[in-house]
């Protein structure tokens, strides 16, 4: 670990590329499923294995997806791009070569804002992706070590988006991946399941001296597959290169590998240039000829973005800080979007969903679309509230029943009896009743501890199964004790 002060030293330069399988129902050149998770090899074709005579045929979905992408993140959107063969060889990839674009990509020149901060896209580019190999250990197959390779994720259409290197810190960079993934989920065209691999990343970091303007050599980190493992991997990376520099070394540019478990990164390979890819332009498919008009009609069908969907809930009246934990929920976000078009009291909405309705979504490990709520009932308990027909904390009751059984809170409220006492009489009642009964809390609460109030409180509650009105009970209570 290397000490605070050697670090002040440095600045850190880092750059990341961003995989994202496009939610495509084919693959990128073939007509086979893309679908996750069935049993191996079992989503090919011809095309897909690479026989010989076969043609690849570009999906146009994974075209409108590009484009829409890079609308998103301030693209420009040039009228042609084209694909190219990168010559590289994949043991997963059985042509040995992979299609994707080169100098002439989909998109080009963008940006997102990260905290006030615009950090750059250089290119997001289509691309087929691998196949996947699985790895046995030495207790296999008597002792040998070996390899099975799986083909279904091969061909399955991947934008790379490729930043500037504009972030300074892992924390920045986490931010940049964590809004990236917000992005793409929002529009539609990714999942950003990390866990599955539909979304995956390679950072690129190196360090200078501080007041330097020319960057260290990099090295590159491959196939980091969860938010806290980015972090963990550029702090490793960081030491692991002001260590060599201080020590009068040489960083290599190399591409190294993350492992979570020993928490350390590792050479895989030289880095490569993309002269050693021997690219050129691929001859079975066409230049894509994008009009201005295809553009146009894409923009028209975006939808409201993270940034934009955040800087409206603080106009409403969130924080920000609760503004940005609804939309990084982004079923959640959508669901309380419904609700607030229902009319329903933002913040009680608000409250709710981030609170006792999130907290059993991740106890259930679901999201809010499989509940049985629905906007219209989750609308009516929040006006339900608003009335003073019930608490918050009935609402809080009633609401794992609305979650599982689709009950709406007014059913429950009149079946179970749970509206609000508000009748001044019959609270006075009980209120006489519990200060009779605690002789030594009221002289204690006299004396002036009148934290006590809370005990008063209880004990009514308790007697009214929580139904009694909080703001009566206060005024009461504060009379009866005032003036006993």
């Amino acid at each position: 670990m290397v000490s605070q002060e050697i670090r002040d030293k440095y600045e850190v330069v880092i750059g990341l590329e961003v995989h994202a399988q496009l939610k495509t129902k084919s693959k990128i050149f073939a007509p086979d499923s893309t679908e996750f998770g069935a049993e191996p090899n079992t989503h090919t074709s011809t095309i897909t294995l690479g026989m010989p005579g076969v043609l690849p045929v570009l999906n146009k979905e994974c075209v409108n997806m590009g484009i829409l992408l890079g609308l998103a993140l301030n693209c420009e959107i040039p009228e042609r791009c084209k694909f190219d063969r990168k010559q590289y060889f994949y043991p997963d990839l059985p042509k040995g070569y992979q299609i994707s674009q080169y100098d002439q990509p989909i998109c080009v020149n963008g940006w997102i804002n990260i905290n006030g901060k615009k950090i750059g896209i250089t290119r997001a580019h289509l691309e087929e992706d691998a196949g996947k190999l699985v790895h046995a250990g030495a207790d296999g197959l008597a002792g040998s070590l070996y390899s099975l390779v799986d083909l279904n994720r091969a061909g399955t259409p991947l934008l790379e988006i490729v930043s500037e290197p504009d972030m300074r810190s892992s924390e920045e960079a986490r931010a940049y991946m964590e809004e990236l993934r917000n992005i793409v989920r929002y529009i539609g065209v990714c999942d950003g399941n990390l866990e599955e691999g539909s979304m995956r990343c390679d950072a690129n970091i190196s360090v200078m001296p501080k007041g330097s303007d020319k960057f260290g050599t990099r090295a590159e980190i491959k196939n980091i597959n969860s938010f806290s493992a980015l972090q963990r991997a550029i702090e490793y990376e960081i030491d692991r290169q002001i260590d060599i520099v201080e020590e009068g070394g040489e960083v290599d540019q190399e591409t190294r590998l993350w492992d979570d478990n020993q928490k350390v990164t590792k050479t895989m390979r030289s880095k490569e240039d993309a002269n050693d890819y021997r690219y050129f332009p691929e001859p079975d498919l066409m230049p894509v000829e994008i009009s201005r008009e295809w553009v146009e009609e894409i923009r028209a069908k975006m939808p409201e973005l993270p940034e934009a969907k955040r800087k409206r809930y603080e106009s409403l009246g969130l924080s920000a800080y609760d503004a940005n934990v609804m939309v990084e929920q982004m079923e959640t976000a959508l669901f309380y979007d419904e609700v607030l078009k229902l009319g329903a009291d933002y913040r009680i909405a608000n409250n709710l969903l981030v609170g006792d309705i999130t907290a059993h979504l991740k106890e259930n490990n679901i999201n809010i679309n499989q509940t049985k709520l629905t906007p219209t009932s989750l609308a009516e308990l929040v006006q339900m509230i608003v009335s003073g027909t019930i608490s918050n904390n009935i609402a809080k009751k009633i609401l794992p029943q609305m979650l599982e059984n689709g009950a709406s809170a007014k059913e429950i409220v009149e079946k179970e009896g749970l509206s609000v006492i508000s009748d001044e009489g019959a609270i006075k009642a009980l209120v006489e009743k519990v200060v009779a009964n605690n002789p030594a809390q009221v002289q204690a609460y006299k004396n002036g501890k009148t934290n006590l109030m809370g005990f008063f409180v209880g004990q009514i509650m308790k007697e009214t199964k929580g139904r009694a009105n909080p703001q009566i009970i206060n005024k009461l209570l504060q009379d009866a004790l005032n003036n006993n």
